[in-house]
């Protein structure tokens, strides 16, 4: 259970139907209470799609997003499949030396 779910109880789902009138009351909450401020979840027959969240939140969690990402990203090339070398011969194949990277 999230931080915010504890909070505030389970957190209920807007239909995508009423999700834009609801932004403006989110946008109030956003205002009033900052990062801390209730998303507004919206989706389809009840089942949670997407999350609209103070951008303050935003700016503190995107790190936090972008590293998931790149770990997706490093997951998916690392089962590819590939010859592996040696960080020494990539370092010399592109023209460094080797011993300035110790």
């Amino acid at each position: 259970m999230t931080v915010m779910a504890q909070r505030t109880g389970v957190l209920s789902v807007v239909p995508t139907s009423e999700a834009r009138a609801e932004l403006s009351h989110a946008l109030e909450r956003f205002r009033r209470d900052g990062a801390s401020a209730e998303p507004l979840v919206f989706g389809g027959h009840r089942k949670p799609e997407g999350v609209v969240i103070p951008y303050e939140l935003f700016e503190r969690v995107l790190p936090l997003i972008e590293d998931v990402l790149i770990g997706e990203l490093v997951r998916e090339r690392l089962a590819e499949p590939g010859e592996s070398a040696p960080l020494e011969d990539l370092i010399a194949e592109l023209g460094f030396d080797p011993a300035s990277f110790e």
